[in-house]
């Protein structure tokens, strides 16, 4: 155990005294988007020029070499043993990508791209499992070309098109899944495009009076939430990925943002969908509800490309917040913290941030060492002060054990996109922002730093997580010889919440995603003996394909094939994600 506690402490150090923990990210994501307009991150079509082809993010975000040293002298520290050696990213001339199978037809080919690292850079996401191929030059099979369509009628198009050729066709919106959700894994089309949104990336409409907008399905999250400023209103819809996501993609794989409670999931805030399918064009009316029958968005809505290709929406808008309350709250008791976070989520305070992260996720994100849980609870309004709900939250942590060793932070400004956190609410807000550059540096030196997310009922809670627990620590002794288990929780509703875990063990290069898939593999199969589901907000994808199989219901499973087969006769929209196409 001593071994677990000094690599703790390591790992604590590792993440948290990273310089851009200090200045550069400590920001919330409405300054980000903010950044857009000056060039910092601007998602115009030119985007993937400055994307890592192997990698999350920019290139130009990277680890820098001061703290690449770091990590690999602390991580060694304590793994004297482990094989820390540095693995470059291959050159993608090197990596021997075939030659495109198929192209476009001539109409199609202005809009295409054969470029091999286009290619490469759409070939997977950005998952654990993906970054250590692309580092071990295992590309497996790359998509043909990288079509970007400027019009609807360019998707109609290529749809048609594929049909009659037998070309698979996989949507694509920033490529950051994590759950092999754009990866062609699969060998039985003639051909694979990339169908890439990103010139679709317009706010076409705003209607103020209902407060909504119609979007184009490939816009940026920095880039759609610049179009909004003019009006003073958001979407406020900020996943991890925001910078690397699209609107799209959102709803293609039911998002949830960075807010724990409320108006959070992307499902909640999409008022009207404009779907292509190879049979033809949905579009739902606007309506603020509906009675009418089972939602045809709620059919599109989280099916991943492999039933249309989703190309506008009407989302519901919100006005910017004004008001603010956040603090940190430290628990010595785990289960004390889980009790306090729960009283919360049922009392009708509706937090815009309630994210409970236990001991070993608050020392290495947060920097707490003391051994205490966080809760990072935060209130927000455009309307009102937010006082009120947040002293009743403070009277909850109160009345559970909690203490705040950092005051409360407020602020009361309409133009404050900075709003800043104090103490270790903002440094866990900054390692957010900065941890999948980090995994990828670690990952380059052999480590296994990945995540998996669930939810389950607050009954069912305790059980589940003593069980990942316990899997985890032997699954990971008899795999990598050492490892832990970080949990957070990401959302919290009154019936349950979002736990989140985080899996962090030496691995050994040559057979690292053997390694992280056996985990994977005993830790889904605990998720679903405990009838928890296999994933809360990452999608489906191909990765979490059988367990997700084994949750949904023979009927539905039976409905949805149904309408595969019915919206894609040929079956070549994103093939094997969801439902088999026969």
């Amino acid at each position: 155990m001593q071994r677990g506690d000094d690599l703790l402490t390591s790992m604590c150090l590792l993440w948290v005294t990273s310089p851009y923990n200090v200045v550069a990210l400590n920001e919330t994501w409405e300054l980000l988007a903010h950044r857009s307009a000056r060039g910092h991150c601007a998602m115009a079509p030119s985007v993937h020029a400055y994307r890592s082809w192997w990698g999350w993010g920019r290139s130009d975000a990277a680890v820098t070499a001061g703290e690449r040293e770091a990590l690999v002298s602390r991580v060694h520290s304590l793994l004297p043993d482990a094989d820390l050696t540095f693995h470059e990213a291959p050159e993608p001339s090197t990596l021997g990508v075939v030659k495109p199978a198929v192209a476009p037809p001539t109409p199609l080919a202005k809009l295409s791209s054969m470029d091999v690292i286009d290619r490469l850079a759409h070939a997977r996401g950005k998952a654990y499992r993906d970054v250590v191929c692309n580092l071990k030059g295992d590309i497996g099979r790359v998509p043909d070309a990288v079509v970007r369509p400027a019009s609807e009628q360019d998707i109609i198009d290529v749809l048609d098109w594929a049909s009659s050729a037998d070309v698979a066709v996989i949507p694509y919106g920033g490529g950051s899944s994590v759950v092999g959700g754009v990866e062609p894994r699969f060998e039985d089309h003639a051909g694979v495009v990339s169908l890439d949104l990103e010139r679709l990336n317009r706010v076409l409409e705003v209607d103020r009076v209902s407060r909504a907008g119609l979007i184009e399905a490939g816009v940026y999250g920095p880039h759609l939430e610049e179009q909004f400023k003019p009006y003073a209103l958001t979407l406020r819809h900020f996943p991890q990925s925001f910078e690397f996501s699209t609107l799209g993609g959102w709803l293609a794989t039911c998002s949830s943002g960075h807010y724990a409670t409320l108006y959070t999931h992307i499902d909640d805030l999409c008022e009207s969908l404009r779907v292509v399918s190879p049979s033809g064009v949905s579009q739902s009316r606007r309506l603020p509800a509906s009675g009418a029958g089972p939602s045809p968005d709620r059919l599109f809505l989280g099916s991943e490309g492999a039933l249309g290709v989703i190309t506008q929406a009407w989302m519901r808008l919100q006005q910017r917040p004004r008001w603010r309350a956040h603090v940190s709250a430290h628990f010595a008791d785990f289960s004390a913290a889980v009790q306090a976070t729960r009283i919360i989520a049922q009392s009708g305070l509706y937090p815009s941030n309630c994210r409970l992260l236990d001991a070993t996720e608050a020392m290495l994100n947060a920097g707490v060492r003391t051994g205490a849980s966080v809760l990072v609870l935060g209130f927000e309004s455009a309307d009102h002060p937010v006082t009120a709900w947040f002293e009743r939250g403070l009277e909850i942590i109160h009345a559970y054990g909690g203490t705040t060793p950092n005051p409360p932070t407020h602020s009361d400004a309409a133009d404050a996109p900075g709003d800043r956190e104090a103490g270790s609410a903002a440094s866990w807000r900054s390692a957010f922002i900065r941890m999948p550059y980090q995994r990828d540096a670690l990952a380059q030196h052999g480590m296994i730093v990945e995540t998996f997310e669930t939810s389950t009922t607050w009954d069912a809670f305790d059980a589940l997580h003593a069980e990942l627990t316990a899997t985890a620590s032997r699954v990971m002794q008899s795999i990598t010889g050492f490892g832990l288990l970080t949990c957070r929780f990401t959302h919290v509703y009154p019936d349950g919440p979002a736990p989140y875990y985080g899996v962090y063990a030496p691995g050994h290069w040559n057979s690292l995603p053997q390694q992280w898939d056996d985990i994977k593999r005993a830790l889904s199969d605990v998720l679903n003996k405990h009838r928890a589901s296999i994933t809360h907000h990452h999608a489906v994808g191909r990765d979490h394909r059988p367990w997700y199989d084994q949750q949904r219901p023979d009927p539905f499973a039976a409905v949805l094939g149904a309408a595969k087969r019915t919206l894609d006769p040929a079956g070549i929209l994103n093939p094997g994600v969801l439902i088999d196409a026969m």
